[in-house]
């Protein structure tokens, strides 16, 4: 895209997560208003020729107004626009922004979205957003470039910046290598705070969230942590030895990117170092990293559960129903196999009316019972709290918990059964039935996210599908088998 490279006064305003939210909306109430224009024209122009004209012209004036508006933002409001907005609209918006932006709204916008503003620029708009990217950030972009584009912007690289593309792209997206950023200060540990100084007095600026410097040897491993509080604090003359902590946390590249937002969360970390086998610095993560994974885990987990992967919410209909349809296919079948498993005790149903209106309950409150276990599970195992030797010590407790909430519960469902059907017997049975089917429910919330973490797959994907096939099946088969046993 050939933009006009405008500097952006959003550096002078005022920071609020409302702000994209406002802008959002001044950015539709603009495209709407320009297409109801539009059709007034056509409506009431006499030529085709000023009708075209016309609306040239009202097109130049509404490109105008969001053209000035759009890039007084900042590039993450301008990200969750283009993330807000249907596919025509969203490239439409993105021809509109300056080209001094492109780089940051690529790196901030998802990636599903990213792959639209690509194809609306062209090689020399894609070649201008990647000069201008460091090493951890292209290798983030990569997997979305045509491989040609990959080429030519190594080539513009120095030795150093191709080599450090080239470790990024070979770690996984989700490990520390796949987040972890190059920029950072080092220094070695014989030199004086007053040197430290004057090298950092010669940077242009600090790398982002440097809230530490890396005490490194000749052979760049790392020794100790630099934090600039003790830099400030102490006398010139200090050596850096002096100072310097040794107790810090570093993190391997291949430790996978939750570990290290466990980390950063139970630590109250700002930035980590990385370092390799042999104990040479190669790297640091961020809390802006981890910020960004935190959220991405978050958004993937809600997903998950409802066994959907995460989409573009304007994505083409064919690409929804193959991200959707599995999972609901799954569910039509494992509905259907409840209704048969009801089915086989039809003489039950229609000889007691009432146990059709009750079996319901059994298998609702079986299924949210399930649902608290199974999201405390999910969480805990995302967290790392879960091992061997504490596993069978968390289901006993679960089922102990279900059992005592399933024991109250039953004697409120007991009594509104009998107060329904003022039989004693069934008001038994379904205070039987719902703490049975709640125990199921614990079970089968603990079982299923541990055996899908127990062979690698993601604990919480399709897990409500399964719970609810569980619930709904045996639940009726608990309930109307006692009724059967006992009433009939």
């Amino acid at each position: 895209m050939t933009h006009p490279s405008t500097e952006s006064p959003a550096a002078l305003r005022r920071l609020d997560p409302e702000d994209a939210q406002l802008a959002l909306t001044r950015v539709q109430e603009v495209l709407h208003r320009h297409e109801v224009i539009e059709n007034l024209v056509h409506r009431q122009a006499e030529g085709g020729d000023r009708a075209d004209l016309v609306e040239n012209l009202l097109q130049r004036q509404h490109e105008a107004e969001l053209q000035g508006f759009v890039n007084s933002l900042h590039p993450a409001d301008i990200a969750f626009i283009l993330e807000s907005l249907p596919k025509t609209e969203r490239q439409m918006i993105w021809r509109l922004v300056s080209a001094a932006f492109d780089a940051d709204v690529l790196l901030e916008v998802s990636d599903w979205v990213r792959e639209s503003l690509l194809e609306a620029m062209n090689r020399q708009d894609i070649m201008a957003a990647t000069s201008e990217m460091d090493a951890d950030e292209l290798a983030d972009l990569a997997p979305d470039l045509p491989p040609d584009i990959v080429t030519e912007v190594q080539k513009g690289l120095t030795v150093e910046e191709r080599a450090r593309l080239i470790e990024a792209m070979g770690y996984p997206d989700d490990s520390v290598g796949g987040i972890m950023d190059f920029e950072m200060v080092r220094v070695r540990e014989d030199v004086s705070l007053e040197v430290v100084h004057r090298y950092l007095r010669r940077l242009p600026e600090l790398p982002d969230h440097t809230d530490q410097i890396f005490v490194v040897d000749r052979q760049d491993k790392l020794l100790g942590t630099l934090s600039l509080s003790a830099l400030l604090v102490n006398e010139p003359e200090i050596e850096v030895r002096d100072v310097m902590g040794t107790d810090y946390l570093s993190l391997s590249p291949l430790d996978t990117d939750s570990d290290a937002a466990n980390a950063f969360e139970r630590y109250d970390l700002i930035s980590a170092p990385v370092v390799d086998g042999i104990g040479r610095l190669i790297g640091r993560v961020t809390i802006g990293e981890v910020v960004d994974v935190i959220r991405e885990d978050s958004d993937e987990q809600a997903l998950s559960r409802a066994g959907m992967q995460e989409e573009d919410i304007f994505a083409p209909v064919a690409m929804a129903l193959r991200n959707r349809a599995p999972w609901l296919m799954l569910n039509l079948c494992t509905a259907s196999i409840a209704s048969f498993v009801a089915s086989r005790f039809e003489d039950t149903v229609s000889t007691i009316v009432m146990l059709a209106f009750l079996m319901s309950i059994v298998a609702g409150i079986g299924g949210n019972s399930g649902n608290q276990t199974m999201t405390l599970i999910i969480r805990a195992l995302a967290v790392g709290r879960v091992t061997g030797q504490n596993l069978w010590a968390l289901i006993k407790r679960e089922l102990l918990v279900t059992f005592l909430v399933g024991l109250m519960g039953s004697i409120v469902a007991a009594g509104f059964s009998w107060g329904i059907s003022r039989s004693l017997p069934i008001a038994l049975v379904m205070m039987a039935a719902m703490i049975a089917n709640m125990l199921v429910g614990a079970c089968v919330g603990v079982l299923v996210p541990m055996t899908r973490a127990r062979f690698g797959k993601d604990p919480a994907l399709g897990s409500s599908v399964l719970l609810t096939f569980a619930t709904d099946s045996l639940g009726f088969l608990i309930f109307l088998g006692l009724a059967t046993i006992f009433l009939i």
